[in-house]
Parts: C-alpha cells; sequence; structure tokens
C-alpha cells in the first residue's frame, strides 16, 4: 500500500480507533479530529497508536463548524500534506421519541451527523479530484436503512448520508475518486457495554450471527474500501450487521 494520508474524523472511539488502527497497518499515515484534547486525552490516545508502529496524528476541529472545518484542513494540509483518505465517523445520538424530541436535539444530530459529512467532505474532495484518487467512506448505520423507534434525528441523518455518499460517487467516478457508505449494526462498544443486561441480550436475540460485531469487522470493511485497488467499487452501501438486515 502506498504511504497515502487518511483523515479520520472522531477516530478517538472505539469503531474511530480500529478505523486508524486498520488504516495504519495498511501503510497510511492517520490524522483524526477531536473537540477537545485534554477531555478526549487524545495526544496519549496518539501515543499509544504511534507506539504500535502507526504513524498517527491528530487535528481540534468541531464539523458541525463549517469554519472550523476550513480552519483544519489548512492545519493539516501545513503538517501533513493532502488528504487522499477521507473517512466520516464523528457522530452522536439524542435519542427521543419525535413528539417529545427537543429541536435542539434534532439539530446536533443533523449538524453533526449529516452537516459534518458535508463541511469536512467540501475541504479535501477538491484536491482529490486535481490528484486523479480520492477514497471516501462514511460511517452511517443499520438504523439509517431501518428506522429505529425514538431515533427520527439519527436515522434521517444516517440515511442522509448514504444518498450524500450516492451523489458524491457519481461526481467523483470521472476523477478517480470513489465515495461509499458503511453501515455498522450492533458493535460492542463502552455505548453498547453500558446498555442494561436486559437490552443488551433482547438486541443479541435479533442477531441472525448470535452476536455484536467488533469495531475491528467495520475497520476491515473500510480498509477494503479505501485501498488503492479498489477503484470500482462507487456509491455502494455496504451493511456489516450479521445478518441482522439484508437488503436486495
Amino acid at each position: 500500500m502506498t504511504q497515502r494520508l487518511a483523515l479520520v474524523t472522531g477516530g478517538e472511539g472505539g469503531i474511530g480507533t480500529a478505523i486508524c488502527r486498520q488504516l495504519g497497518a495498511d501503510g497510511r499515515r492517520v490524522v483524526t479530529t477531536c473537540v477537545d484534547p485534554e477531555a478526549e486525552n487524545i495526544e496519549a490516545w496518539a501515543e499509544k497508536l504511534r507506539g504500535e508502529g502507526i504513524d498517527a496524528h491528530w487535528v481540534q476541529c468541531d464539523v458541525s463548524d463549517h469554519e472550523a472545518c476550513v480552519a483544519m484542513a489548512e492545519d493539516v494540509r501545513s503538517r501533513f500534506g493532502e488528504v487522499e483518505i477521507l473517512v466520516n465517523v464523528a457522530g452522536i445520538t439524542r435519542d427521543a421519541f419525535l413528539h417529545k424530541m427537543a429541536a435542539e436535539h434534532w439539530e446536533q444530530v443533523i449538524d453533526i451527523n449529516l452537516s459534518g459529512v458535508f463541511n469536512v467532505t467540501r475541504q479535501f474532495v477538491g484536491s482529490m479530484r486535481e490528484q486523479g484518487f480520492g477514497r471516501v467512506v462514511n460511517i452511517s448505520s443499520v438504523n439509517g436503512q431501518t428506522g429505529q423507534f425514538g431515533q427520527t434525528n439519527y436515522s434521517a441523518a444516517k440515511a442522509g448520508m448514504h444518498g450524500f455518499t450516492m451523489a458524491l460517487a457519481k461526481e467523483g467516478a470521472p476523477k478517480g475518486v470513489t465515495a461509499n457508505t458503511v453501515s455498522p449494526g450492533y458493535i460492542k462498544t463502552s455505548m453498547t457495554d453500558a446498555m442494561p443486561d436486559k437490552v443488551r441480550e433482547a438486541i443479541i436475540g435479533q442477531i441472525p450471527a448470535g452476536d455484536m460485531g467488533r469495531p475491528e469487522d467495520i475497520a476491515r470493511a473500510v480498509g477494503f474500501l479505501t485501498a488503492d485497488d479498489a477503484g470500482y467499487i462507487n456509491g455502494a452501501n455496504l451493511p456489516v450487521n450479521g445478518a441482522l438486515f439484508c437488503s436486495f
């Protein structure tokens, strides 16, 4: 693999860290975004990955803030060079039934999970087109395909991510730029570990594979889609959900 520069938004989380490790193992240099370096202990995170032999770095950025993303892109270019691989992972949940959902919680989820994909991708897709190479992967969710109780905001944002992806794929294909979506099912992370045992067991009972997936399952899918020779896979949505939801 060529030592290309990969930017992973929200790379400090469980899935994001696994993606950074996978890209590092593929020989990529990795930069992640964080909002609060101290609260996220991001330098320690980067040092740990560097101790594993991964060329890992970080930049501060709130992906929901377009101007912050413009400044972040300038910082990345000045310190590391042009981004050739972009993985949009950053996301939040603010769950509630729609009739009880606060407007601010709708806006927060849309601003980070969906508008954040625009804010970041907009900064790098032009240079990818000029270089004749680019890989964009957007991390969506099975709930963007099926919907979920209490997640009209999250499901809308995650479904919108794939619409964004398909349109970007058509625009980028003539210039060697691919855009694909990975839609995880339920994955073992600190968030799912914090669920009450009965809730977690009920979820697992719905998964034909018999268990939740692991962050590494998502990371392998990202590694596959960002490979140099994956240029003809474009506009796809790759579900990684243990057969929880199967689509044609």
